[in-house]
């Protein structure tokens, strides 16, 4: 019983720490070279105002961010800020006002090439994942808060896949697991079930 009991604990504390990616050493993005498979959806935590901190970048082509509220782009952010040839690491805006529960999703405008890309992978016109995003423990050195890593790839088809090109911490957000996740959820929680009842009969 008391295996059984500590394999539950840590397939929750795994499963806790897959919904907030609260790994320390998951910037930068851990398997570079290949397509994150992952895919989010953000959501605001609570009614009040959006924060972007500009964290880093190594991209050649200009970009800024826009953030677009259950679909449509906010006032505050559709001209794009936090350009990454002009800002600063730890440089902050308010990308605007939400309700708690609104859907949010960014916006890399790509000056260069004329591209939008999207952390909602579904809009993109290539098909491809542009984000990766995990946890953020705060940066005091920047002034920058624990919140949400979001980085970027803006290279049309997604290029070498290292999700740094341009990089924000976000506060006031909140990813939601896709379906997929869920089913590893049901089929880890059916593992657990099954490894107890046979210990049980054996």
């Amino acid at each position: 019983m008391k295996n059984s009991l500590l394999l539950i604990a840590v397939f929750v504390a795994l499963w806790l720490g897959l919904l907030s990616s609260t790994r320390a050493d998951a910037i930068p993005y851990p398997t570079s070279g290949t397509e994150n498979s992952t895919h989010y959806t953000f959501t605001a935590t609570t009614t009040g105002e959006i924060g972007a901190y500009f964290y880093n970048q190594s991209a050649s082509y200009t970009n800024t961010l826009s953030l677009l509220v259950n679909g449509v782009i906010t006032p505050e952010s559709s001209a794009g800020v936090l350009n990454n040839h002009t800002s600063s690491m730890g440089d902050f805006v308010s990308l605007g006002f939400v309700h708690a529960g609104d859907v949010l999703t960014f916006q890399l405008n790509v000056i260069t090439t004329g591209n939008t890309l999207y952390s909602d992978s579904a809009l993109n016109a290539d098909g491809v994942n542009h984000v990766y995003s995990t946890s953020f423990f705060g940066d005091a050195a920047l002034g920058i808060p624990a919140g949400t890593y979001v980085g970027f790839e803006d290279i049309y088809d997604g290029g070498d896949f290292d999700y740094n090109d341009e990089t924000f911490v976000f506060t006031n957000i909140s990813p939601v697991p896709e379906p997929e996740t869920y089913a590893m959820l049901l089929a880890g929680l059916g593992f657990i079930a099954f490894t107890i009842r046979r210990r049980r009969t054996a």
